[in-house]
């Protein structure tokens, strides 16, 4: 009994002493300083290499297939597109899973510019507004946005009736549809971001910010959206630490209660130094993790292979809107055609991803949609929800303490998003298009008894297929451009010798045990 008295005096000392150090962190803890990126020297893409062998099982058709695209490929990088984009589309079959979408019209912003039936509905609009009444107005400019989504002014006027009416998630949806058609638009986009920063979307709304800067340079407004997507980056920053700063005192009493119990420290501990970690930010928690991670799965060292995808990934990250990430891409020995990303630009890539992808092209697509998770914070927001990073154990391959960000339970929304920017970030770093439609329906080729663990882990992989081509078709991004195959097979000879490596280091384990 006195074991037990003097073990909940020491709790509730510990308590107070947790408690105090809490609030002085809370109180003392500045914003981290983003860390500046490192200069990125860009490695030289040398000419593809015509005795490259292409794989043994391939067959002679797509062997001569193979060839045509190096030598799309050859042409495209002398200069010579006309030429390249006619073998490219010799190559390439038309999309088979797209409904039939039309692609879409230029943007008109006058208003003479409408059809006669488009004025018809712009100006019951206008009269349901002046005379307040709600399902005149909506229905106009329904029908207005569904057979003119081209008259920008159209699109603006829908969303903010709805925001209104209080429906602002069906605003969102509407901009989001609109600035897909036409990402161009400074003033479809601004709307957008407006919306987004009303909902409290804030890391979403300083993205589409910042894109639209990075992808409209020469724009007299891209100064201005640099500003919107500062202002809204700090308040999303800021909006994270207030969510740790609230659960700190929990995780704190969390760690003593598992003291008073078992006698072990190790809870406050590990609660304070979650704490203070998220607080620093998402650099703090990716480098940590990393850290670990690196250790634990063997980081190949062959630099070739590591310049290459890093090449690859560095192009992706200089369009992908936030430059405030030290961007890093690792290569491990694993065999499945898998990547995952961490918070903070760390990306670790299995060399089966690049063994079992058929070009550079579909390659950037599976680091786009990695480096988006990144970019969109949708890991941080899963951990800061839980907050503590000792609750992130199952993340990694092969388990452990370093935690689940291998394995993140990304929403149906997370992966929508970054497969769309994803695929943004490939046309805009001058690859084809199609990039990761084609990383789908690679694996669902090799698909099997069960799916591949990249996709098992991403659902709805027919679904997927069929948006990100209508996204290609309907924004008329070029799926006729550069591929990367002859590199690309280079390095996949390279890939396969890692992945023979470790299997012949771990058989000689086995045999020596």
């Amino acid at each position: 009994m006195k074991r037990r008295w003097k073990s909940l005096f020491l709790a509730l000392i510990w308590v107070i002493l947790a408690v105090g150090t809490s609030i002085l962190i809370i109180l003392t803890q500045p914003i981290a300083p983003s860390p500046a990126q490192e200069p990125h020297q860009t490695a030289v893409i040398p000419a593809p290499n015509e005795n490259a062998s292409p794989e043994a099982a391939l067959s002679a058709e797509e062997i001569a297939r193979q060839q045509k695209f190096i030598e799309a490929d050859k042409l495209y990088l002398a200069g010579d597109y006309v030429a390249a984009e006619k073998l490219y589309r010799e190559l390439k079959q038309p999309f088979t899973k797209a409904s039939q979408t039309p692609q879409a019209k230029a943007a008109i912003a006058d208003l003479t510019q409408l059809s006669p039936a488009g004025k018809v509905y712009w100006r019951e609009a206008e009269a349901g507004i002046a005379n307040k009444m709600q399902t005149r107005t909506l229905v106009a400019l329904q029908l207005l946005t569904e057979q003119y989504p081209e008259f920008i002014p159209g699109q603006i006027k829908y969303a903010e009736v709805l925001k209104e009416y209080g429906d602002q998630k069906k605003a969102l949806e509407i901009l989001e549809r609109a600035t897909t058609l036409y990402p161009n638009q400074a003033d479809l986009i601004k709307t957008r971001v407006a919306t987004l920063a009303e909902t409290k979307k804030w890391m979403e709304a300083s993205l589409a910010a910042r894109q639209f800067a990075i992808l409209n340079p020469n724009d007299p407004q891209a100064p201005e959206f640099n500003k919107l997507a500062d202002k809204h980056l700090k308040r999303y920053k800021s909006h994270i630490r207030s969510e740790v700063r609230g659960n700190t005192i929990a995780n704190i009493i969390t760690g003593v209660l598992g003291y008073a119990v078992t006698g072990s420290l190790i809870g406050p501990f590990s609660a304070l130094d979650s704490t203070i970690m998220l607080l620093q930010g998402e650099e703090s928690v990716g480098e940590a993790v990393a850290k670990q991670a690196k250790k634990q799965l063997s980081v190949v060292k062959d630099e070739t292979l590591s310049v290459y995808v890093n090449e690859i990934g560095q192009k992706l990250a200089k369009v992908a809107g936030r430059d405030e990430f030290k961007y890093e891409f690792f290569v491990i020995p694993y065999e499945e055609l898998n990547a995952f990303a961490l918070p903070g630009g760390k990306i670790f890539i299995n060399a089966g991803a690049i063994a079992k992808t058929n070009s550079e092209a579909e390659l950037a697509g599976l680091l786009g949609h990695e480096l988006s998770h990144v970019v969109l914070s949708h890991g941080f927001q899963l951990v800061t929800q839980g907050n503590l990073i000792g609750n992130l154990t199952q993340y990694l391959p092969l388990g452990g303490t370093i935690g689940q960000l291998f394995a993140l339970s990304y929403s149906r929304d997370m992966e929508r998003q970054a497969d769309t920017l994803g695929t943004r970030l490939i046309v805009a770093s001058g690859y084809a298009a199609d990039g990761l439609r084609n990383l789908m329906v690679t694996l669902d080729k090799q698909q099997k008894n069960a799916p591949p663990s990249w996709l098992s882990s991403h659902p709805g992989g027919d679904e997927r297929v069929r948006y990100l081509e209508e996204m290609i078709i309907t924004n008329n991004y070029n799926r006729y451009t550069y591929e990367g195959v002859a590199r690309h097979i280079e390095m996949q000879a390279k890939a396969k010798q890692v992945i023979k490596d470790k299997k012949e280091q771990a058989e000689k384990k086995k045999r020596d045990r």
